[in-house]
């Protein structure tokens, strides 16, 4: 037997070895939270036919390199977008509400707190008397209090009225007032947390017949809403008002743009209200009140047709009441005959 045929019989003898299969490698996909995704894989996981197939845009890739630099791709950037709240905008951008400078903070803090007291007795049909106190602690910070005699505020509004910015009764209503947005109250307890760390305190009464109640909240830039650290009652001495109090940084000085200028400018712009205050350096003043009589209150006006643009006059247009368009122009616009 020559040598080629027992080598082609050892070549035959010899079962073929089977390799091992490659083990799955399994791909996360970054992100499909859509509710069009949800909503297709629902089926899936109820039968049983296992998780849907993502495909290769929505999987996981290295940043492009170019020159030895790294760049992102639309993925590693979609990472990084999220929502953001008001609160945590105005957090970062605190200087657009007026707290721009520790002399501006001070100012803007006590000008938002009494124009809140004014607004709240006039519209209670009660002749304001407003209280006001800045204390200093150090030279760069100061605990302020203003306390009014309005009609006070209920348990379930505290929190929000302080501790929630774009929360307020006037914004969806063209009618002069002092404040309209909802931002000047709760931005001076927000600029308060984020400079000092310290909760405001809220002392309100509603009538003589109910306890005062007591309040230490602070804000949850995060997501706009209040948290309510401390809440109970106390004996006080006003049948009904409201009484603020928080720690802020800022800078007390005297002049025209001074904190005692502002006040006796308001005691000029309101001669219905008895203001006392007591500033940190020199002796209280109290600014008498020169009439009885509260000012007339100002009317809700509608819009003017001139004066709506046409995507506004489409929203009316879906949520009005009115059956035709004559219900609609005459209902809905001031000076429509």
């Amino acid at each position: 037997m020559t040598s080629t045929t027992k080598r082609q019989r050892k070549k035959s003898s010899k079962r073929p070895v089977k390799k091992p299969a490659a083990a799955a490698v399994e791909t996360l996909p970054l992100f499909d939270e859509s509710p069009a995704a949800e909503a297709a894989a629902e089926p899936r996981k109820k039968s049983g036919a296992g998780p849907v197939k993502v495909s290769s845009e929505n999987k996981i890739q290295p940043p492009r390199r170019n020159n030895g630099r790294s760049y992102q791709t639309a993925q590693s950037i979609a990472l990084r977008q999220r929502e953001i709240s008001v609160s945590e905008f105005f957090a970062k951008n605190r200087h657009m509400l007026g707290f721009d400078s520790p002399t501006r903070a001070l100012l803007t803090a006590i000008k938002e707190a009494v124009d809140n007291s004014l607004d709240a007795c006039e519209e209670a049909g009660i002749l304001p008397d407003v209280f006001i106190e800045i204390k200093e602690l150090s030279e760069k910070r100061f605990v302020i209090a203003v306390e009014d005699s309005g009609p006070g505020i209920v348990k379930s509004q505290v929190p929000k009225i302080f501790g929630k910015l774009l929360y307020g009764s006037k914004f969806h209503e063209l009618k002069q007032s002092r404040g309209q947005q909802g931002i000047g109250i709760s931005a001076a307890v927000m600029y308060s947390q984020l400079t000092t760390g310290k909760a405001v305190r809220v002392i309100t009464r509603t009538s003589a017949k109910k306890e005062a109640r007591v309040y230490e909240l602070q804000i949850d830039t995060k997501k706009n809403t209040p948290i309510v650290l401390d809440e109970g009652t106390l004996e006080w001495t006003r049948e009904h008002g409201t009484r603020v109090e928080m720690e802020i940084e800022a800078a007390y000085k005297k002049g025209k743009r001074s904190v005692d200028s502002h006040i006796h400018q308001i005691a000029l712009a309101n001669p219905h209200a008895e203001i006392s205050y007591r500033p940190p350096k020199g002796d209280p003043v109290v600014y008498k009140r020169l009439t009885d009589e509260l000012p007339v209150e100002a009317l809700s006006i509608k819009p003017h047709p001139y004066g709506v643009e046409l995507g506004i006059l489409m929203d009316m247009l879906a949520t009005t009441k009115s059956r035709n368009v004559r219900g609609f122009l005459t209902s809905e616009f001031t000076r429509m005959s």
